[in-house]
C-alpha cells in the first residue's frame, strides 16, 4: 500500500471514530430544538405540594432550589445559594430560609433579606405547579 493510500485510510478512520464520538455526545436535541428521549424532561416535576409545608419549604439540594409556600397554595421558588458567600442554605423556619454559614435570613413569600449579612435576596426560579405536581417553569 502506497503511502498517500495509506493515510487516507487512517484519515477516514479517524473522522469516523470523531463522527462517532461526536453523535454520542451530540446535545441531546432533535433537529427541532427540543429534548431527545433519555434527557430529563423541562416539566419534570422537582416536588409534590403536599412535601411543601404551608409557612415553610423544602430545599432541593441536588437541584440548588427551595421551594416555599408561604400561603396555602401559593408556591415559591428560590436559588439555594445565599447571596452572602454562596452557601447553601440549610433549612426553611419560622417563614425564613436560613442560611448555616453566617444567620442569613430570607423571607419565605419573595426572597428579600430579613437578616444580614447577606446584601441581596435570594433569585427568584420559575416554576409551575400543575395539579400536586410542582415542575420547573
Amino acid at each position: 500500500m502506497s503511502g498517500v493510500a495509506r493515510r487516507t485510510v487512517v484519515a477516514a478512520a479517524g473522522s469516523a471514530g470523531l463522527a462517532a464520538a461526536l453523535a454520542a455526545c451530540g446535545g441531546g436535541a432533535d433537529d427541532k430544538g427540543t429534548a431527545s428521549e433519555g434527557a430529563a424532561p423541562k416539566g419534570a416535576a422537582l416536588a409534590k405540594t403536599g412535601d411543601i409545608p404551608v409557612g415553610g419549604g423544602k430545599i432541593l439540594a441536588d437541584k440548588g432550589l427551595v421551594i416555599t409556600q408561604p400561603k396555602a397554595g401559593e408556591f415559591k421558588a428560590f436559588s439555594s445559594k445565599c447571596t452572602h458567600q454562596g452557601c447553601a442554605v440549610s433549612s426553611v423556619q419560622d417563614g425564613v430560609i436560613v442560611c448555616p454559614c453566617h444567620q442569613s435570613h430570607f423571607d419565605i413569600s419573595d426572597g428579600s433579606v430579613k437578616a444580614g449579612p447577606a446584601p441581596s435576596p435570594l433569585p427568584p426560579e420559575p416554576i409551575q405547579v400543575v395539579g400536586e405536581e410542582i415542575s420547573p417553569g
